[in-house]
This record gives structure tokens, sequence and C-alpha cells, in this order.
């Protein structure tokens, strides 16, 4: 049902506790496979992807794993965020309407000090998309990375609640 794409750089710890979050989703068989796309980590990333079961893409980037994906619909995540209990409810019922791309519900754990929102732009992927392959491929076409296919576009919020990736320069790193 769905194909989950992961663009990473050196992210092995995230990359982990991603795909641990995805494990029920993929027995009870929403998520059909997981492609990690490297963009030339030097850190394990590639036996973490390898031994998970996880497609790797060392080169390409996020254009090589939407055109390697078997599902019509993507879910596209940041490694380090982690999707909360019930996720796959919502996502199946957006999928089966057939509408446009789809954003998670940012997690109250997951939300910064009123500075750090006001002084700081958000990244347009740290509430995870679900897209259309097709969709994806277009916005991939004009060489854009997993973030900037999911900035600008026109989404719908889902209700299900995404843990939000701390990255680097995040102010509300705990």
């Amino acid at each position: 049902m769905l194909s989950v794409l992961i663009e990473t750089k050196d992210d092995e710890e995230g990359l982990a506790r991603t795909l641990a979050s995805l494990v029920g989703a993929a027995v009870e068989g929403v998520v059909r496979e997981v492609i990690v796309c490297d963009l030339g980590s030097a850190d394990q990333t590639h036996y973490v992807a390898e031994h998970a079961g996880c497609a790797y893409l060392a080169s390409g980037g996020i254009k090589a794993g939407i055109a390697q994906a078997r599902s019509d619909w993507l879910l596209l995540i940041e490694p380090g965020a982690r999707l909360a209990e019930g996720w796959t409810e919502d996502a199946v019922r957006h999928v089966g309407r057939l509408t446009m791309a789809a954003r998670f519900t940012r997690s109250r754990s997951s939300n910064r000090p009123f500075w750090a929102r006001v002084t700081s732009r958000p990244r347009a992927l740290q509430q995870g998309l679900i897209i259309t392959r097709k969709q994806a491929a277009v916005q991939a076409r004009n060489g854009a990375d997993a973030e900037g296919i999911a900035r600008g576009l026109a989404v719908k919020t889902l209700d299900a609640e995404i843990v939000v990736a701390q990255k680097g320069n995040d102010s509300s790193r705990r």
C-alpha cells in the first residue's frame, strides 16, 4: 500500500528510531517496502538499512527511490521522526480517498518553545508527507531533494501524530 522513502546522510541512530516505528505497519501490510536513499553517509547507515530489510540506494537520492518504489502512494519521512501508534488507520483512510498530499500532526512532545518557533523556519518534511508516486516524480524531475518535494505543496493535515526528528541546529533539541 505505501512505499516509505527516507533520505538520509550520517544519521544511523535516527534511521533506526524511524524504522522501529514502522514495524507494526509493515506487519499489518500498510508499509509495503522501505527505501533508504543515502546521500553519502560515512557512518553505518547502510548496515542499519540492510539489517532492517530495507532497500538501500547509495546514489541517486530521492529521485532514484521514487523510481524504484512499487506502491502508488509514498510516505516520505525524515530519519529520527517517529510515527505515533495508530497512524496507519488515518493514512489508509486518506489514501483510500485518493485525495491530495498529507502531513501528520506534530505531537505535543515535539512542540518547541515560542521563541524557537518565531526565529526559525520549519522544515517542510518534519511532519512527514504522504504523496502519490506520480506527484513526487514530477516534483523530483526538477532536481528537488525530499525536502524540496515537500515544500510548497497544498496538503491536508491528518489527525495521526508524528514525533518530529531533532536536527542539529534545532534549539528544541533535548
